[in-house]
């Protein structure tokens, strides 16, 4: 029966759990379906005995019935012939057997039970075997996804990671304030902007428009 448990407890595992804590989920799948297929060779081993145990008791049954029923024959023919006293020695016989062959009803009963059993589980076991192998594809895939999920999820969550978005943003935060404070400096100390040439370029018109007609002025003067 420690086969059979030893199998029950695989299947009865927490198959989620396990392959949360393997290494490699595919290899750890792997051996899972090769412990489960050893120990469905051992049950079948089991079985096989058990029912070799239950024919040999069925063959000595059947043996002391035959027994039983050969020494009656000879009580009878005794008492025909006249011999109560070897008739008697032979039911004697006969009793023996009938007690052997209760006996014999009794333990082929309990073997033909535990052979019933064994082959109902041996059914079971290899019914998980075959849904194991089909589901180990997708165990695989499933513990693979997982294990990235996880390891995304760790370096979102981490240290590591927060810190380097954490000093982005404040590095981005310290430009942004040197540039302010370099604009309130600035300000404050009266710099004036770079010059505009279109601006001096219109200054110098103007001083030009003006210095002509103060020419014409001074010139009309004179003539005067």
């Amino acid at each position: 029966m420690s086969i059979f448990a030893r199998v029950s407890d695989i299947f009865k595992a927490n198959v989620n759990d396990m392959l949360d804590r393997m290494e490699d989920p595919e290899k750890m799948v792997k051996q899972m379906i090769i412990e489960m297929e050893e120990a469905l060779v051992k049950a079948t081993s089991a079985l096989a005995k058990a029912m070799a145990n239950e024919r040999n008791l069925r063959k000595q049954q059947e043996n002391a019935v035959l027994q039983a029923k050969q020494w009656e024959d000879k009580a009878a023919m005794a008492l025909k012939a006249g011999n109560a006293d070897l008739a008697k020695q032979a039911l004697s016989k006969k009793i023996v057997f009938d007690g052997q062959v209760k006996q014999y009803d009794a333990m082929t009963a309990q073997a033909s039970s535990t052979t019933s059993q064994l082959r109902s589980q041996l059914d079971t076991l290899k019914m998980r075997l075959d849904e194991a192998r089909m589901k180990q594809a997708t165990l695989v895939a499933r513990a693979q996804t997982a294990k990235t999920q996880k390891e995304f999820s760790t370096v979102m969550g981490s240290n590591v990671g927060q810190g380097a978005f954490a000093k982005f943003e404040k590095m981005e935060k310290k430009i942004e304030g040197m540039e302010a404070e370099a604009q309130a400096f600035s300000e404050l100390s009266g710099d004036a902007p770079a010059d505009d040439p279109f601006k001096d370029m219109e200054k110098d018109m103007q001083l030009e428009a003006e210095m002509a007609k103060l020419m014409e002025k001074m010139g009309g003067g004179a003539g005067a």
